[in-house]
């Protein structure tokens, strides 16, 4: 269950302007008229308890309470004041309270204001731009202007003392307006955001310039080439243009909305984008109902049956109608669920969709309008106008569906191409920065490797990618710019800093790679030349290696200590063609090939020490596990498969000092690696790659986006360890955990296994899936998690909880929980100690 975040609460049900498109009283919900005009004390209290019940539930940090109508300024300022107090009375002990209230301004007064400074209620303004435009709708019974008024609200919310208040401007659209015009009356007013919205209307009954479904009942194809088929996005280009022109200094919320969702990021609105809805309305009677939007439907589309006094908001989150809001993309229309933009447009408003005898199930009535904008946004954002986000997408990008499937503990491979982009570009940042720190003296090894690395990516750019692409290019590098840069060439031993001269090993191994003739230099360290991906050479007591490619895979090396002809392709230790070379080894299962990685220089960076080079019996073993553990994650686990199988390159082998013990880990820095020492079967190492592969994947997500606060220096309680963890080590560990508790749900019920073992697995099943789910809330509440990372957690959450309900036998649950119990009970006395 997703609980809800937003509340729109009713404070009068009655309006003082009599405009046309509005929502509550012109369409097909016509529910206001049995409605109580103003809501009652008890029921504003009761509602304020029900939404402080709700978040002390479910630890939320914040909570959103938007007082509406109607227009809710016929409240009166002591009614308003009032029902603000109780609602802080009862939420503010449980979490931090957002309030706000839209109105149309035109009973603003400073009396109001003066209320509003003292109960801390921002201000929303409905105001659909210059006269002409906002007298094509926003009038008075009568047939008079508004726009005097209005005009004269936004001004005193512009003075000094009120402009904390103002919230922001909401413009319908009315596509016989000029939109320049109607843009630049609205930013000439400041506005600290400005919201355009699409008139409200469905395929029953189409808004203005659309058309509702053919005679058969069908609806319409893509319309994108006839005249006037996209009249919405048609308006909006010039205001983008307009908008873009102006330095964008007044936020858009649909066009940054455009943006963020395009680069991977959140929407800031609930008419575009993939965001789970959060909204709950209750009613001027305490009914509690779906979204405002709904009603233009039908009569009764945003009816639950709940209200605040009988029912608990959970009972809301719960009801059908509103889960089928949350689905993602899951839930939109085949035709949706195929469309290029639809991790931005998200089907758009879910109210746009409604025909009778499919309901919801289809397209936005506005679909080629947002596809037309969607595009239209989106081509001016990339180097090339008119490319897809596909060809062109900024290397830190992220279409929102692939947020959101990783987010939900999976990926696929093109969800792991984005990671795999984005490290390729953190990867060459990190190159330059080494560069440009670099002693302007120089090191003559160093100097030389960039200088080839440089003509390289120019000549033979896959090599380059293929080389910088090995997990520990990236650990080696930060590694150098964490001990002030370069050491030394001439020192023996490595020490604690890793010397900048491997950058020629790097470039050496490239050129081998694409048989590109060339020479270089390349350090000896530990009685090793080490070229990364492909294996080392002993060189004994020298202190650099002269490499010299002859073609592809192959080099001629000389040095103080010897000359070698070496085959670097040759992998298969029983045939290796130089003695003192030692090649990288492949695990393989079918057309899977994996590094076994136990030469390179710069992979001891994990929690537990490195293996030393493994004899071919120890290189036999593993394949002999990785030939069993490779197909049971294809066969058992096809939800992770794709997305091992397109980044996983490497498994480094730890050092085991405790027979038995299995240990594993993933670095922040080595992406598309994971350490394991040998675990005991094929079975426990699928385990390993999946559990690791979850840090992996995190780890490259947030090298994009910030999921949590950096500047939260608190630690919470981490059911699976004895220590505390900070904000971003417990998101880590939960994602992890969601491919362990995976992991055991399926193996629970493999076939053929001994009744023990399935005790053993389902028990197992209990107790991750109750730890995971129990760190999933502590995140969701602990008000260190950005926007983005809410929506992450969201969709783990979303992953995580239906697995809450699914059988297992009794003696497997009470095991653990009272092993959960225990651990909370040990972490308590802790914490009291």
């Amino acid at each position: 269950m997703l609980p809800f975040r937003q509340f729109v609460l009713k404070i009068h049900s009655r309006c003082d302007l009599a405009c046309d498109h509005c929502y509550v009283y012109e369409h097909a919900d016509q529910s206001w008229r049995g409605r109580p005009t103003v809501i009652s004390p008890e029921t504003a209290r009761q509602a304020a308890e029900r939404i402080a019940e709700h978040a002390s539930e479910h630890r939320l940090s914040m909570v959103r309470v938007i007082l509406h109508g109607g227009e809710p300024l016929l409240a009166g300022v002591s009614r308003l004041g009032a029902i603000a107090r109780v609602l802080r009375r009862a939420i503010e002990p449980v979490c931090e309270l957002d309030l706000r209230i839209h109105t149309n301004g035109v009973r603003l007064d400073t009396a109001f204001c003066e209320m509003f400074l003292a109960e801390g209620i921002l201000v929303g303004i409905s105001l659909d731009g210059d006269r002409a435009a906002n007298d094509l709708h926003r009038r008075y019974l009568n047939g008079r202007s508004s726009y005097d008024q209005v005009l004269r609200a936004v001004a005193l919310l512009r003075q000094e003392r009120y402009r904390p208040l103002f919230a922001g401007l909401l413009a319908t659209i009315d596509i016989r307006s000029d939109p320049v015009a109607v843009y630049r009356a609205l930013a000439e007013l400041d506005p600290p955001n400005l919201d355009f919205l699409l008139p409200h209307g469905t395929w029953e009954t189409p808004p203005p310039g659309k058309r509702g479904p053919l005679p058969d009942g069908r609806l319409p194809a893509r319309l994108a080439g006839e005249p006037g088929a996209t009249p919405y996005a048609d308006w909006l280009a010039p205001v983008f243009a307009e908008w873009t022109k102006d330095g964008r200094r007044v936020p858009v919320r649909m066009f940054e909305s455009i943006i963020e969702t395009t680069l991977g990021g959140a929407s800031g609105t609930e008419s575009l984008g993939l965001a789970p809805s959060d909204v709950a309305v209750i009613e001027t009677d305490g009914t509690i109902e779906q979204a405002d939007s709904i009603k233009v439907a039908y009569d009764g589309a945003p009816v639950t049956g709940l209200d605040v006094f009988s029912h608990s908001l959970n009972a809301a989150a719960a009801h059908p109608a509103i889960r089928a809001r949350q689905q993602g993309i899951a839930g939109l229309s085949p035709v949706c669920r195929t469309c290029p933009v639809v991790d931005t447009c998200g089907g758009g408003l879910y109210a746009h969709r409604y025909l009778t005898g499919s309901g919801f199930a289809n397209p936005s009535v506005y679909c080629t309008d947002l596809e037309k904008i969607i595009t239209h946004v989106r081509a001016r954002l990339l180097p090339q106008a008119g490319a897809t986000v596909a060809a062109q997408r900024p290397s830190h990008s992220m279409p929102q569906a692939h947020f959101d499937a990783l987010a939900a503990g999976f990926g696929d491979a093109e969800s792991i191409s984005y990671l795999s982009a984005a490290q390729r570009s953190v990867r060459r940042a990190v190159l330059r920065l080494l560069h440009e720190r670099a002693p302007l003296d120089g090191d003559p090894v160093f100097d030389g490797g960039w200088d080839l690395l440089t003509r390289l990516d120019h000549a033979a750019p896959g090599a380059v990618d293929e080389v910088l692409a090995h997990p520990y290019v990236r650990a080696w590098a930060e590694g150098c710019l964490r001990n002030a840069g370069r050491t030394a060439v001439g020192t023996a031993t490595r020490s604690t800093a890793t010397r900048a001269g491997h950058l020629a090993s790097v470039a050496a191994a490239a050129a081998i790679r694409s048989g590109t003739l060339a020479e270089a230099e390349v350090p000896v360290s530990d009685g090793y030349a080490h070229l990364p991906t492909l294996g080392r050479l002993r060189a004994g007591d020298a202190r650099t290696v002269t490499i010299a490619v002859t073609g592809p895979g192959q080099f001629e090396a000389r040095a103080t200590s010897g000359k070698w002809r070496v085959e670097a392709g040759v992998q298969d230790p029983a045939s290796e063609t130089e003695p003192d070379w030692q090649p990288v080894r492949v695990l393989r299962s079918g057309e899977f090939t994996v590094r076994l990685e136990d030469t390179d220089l710069n992979r001891d960076c994990h929690q537990w020490p490195a293996a030393p080079r493994l004899t071919p019996a120890a290189v036999a073993a593993w394949q002999e596990q990785f030939a069993e553990a490779w197909p049971l994650i294809e066969d058992s686990f096809p939800t992770y498969a794709p997305g091992l199988a397109a980044g996983l390159s490497t498994v480094m082998p730890l050092a085991n000092d405790a027979p038995g013990r299995e240990i594993s880990a993933a670095a922040r820095q080595a992406f598309g690696a994971v350490a394991a020492a040998l675990p005991a079967t094929g079975a426990d190492l699928a385990l390993l790659l999946i559990h690791e592969f979850q840090h992996v994947k995190l780890g490259a997500l947030t090298d994009m986006f910030d999921l949590c606060d950096r500047t939260d220096q608190r630690v919470f309680f981490a059911p699976w360890r004895d220590d505390p963890r900070p904000v971003g080590a417990l998101l880590q560990g939960t994602y992890a955990h969601i491919g362990v508790t995976d992991f055991w749900r399926v193996r629970r019920d493999a076939a053929g296994q001994e009744p023990a073992a399935a005790a053993e697995a389902a028990e197992r099943f209990a107790r991750w899936r109750m730890m995971t789910a129990e760190a999933i809330e502590t995140l969701a509440g602990s008000g260190a998690l950005t926007p983005l990372g809410d929506r992450f957690v969201a969709g783990m959450r979303a992953t995580v909880e239906p697995w809450l309900s699914e059988p297992v036998p009794q003696a497997a649950a009470s095991s653990a929980a009272r092993w959960a119990a225990e651990r909370r009970a040990a972490w308590q006395r802790r914490k009291d100690s």
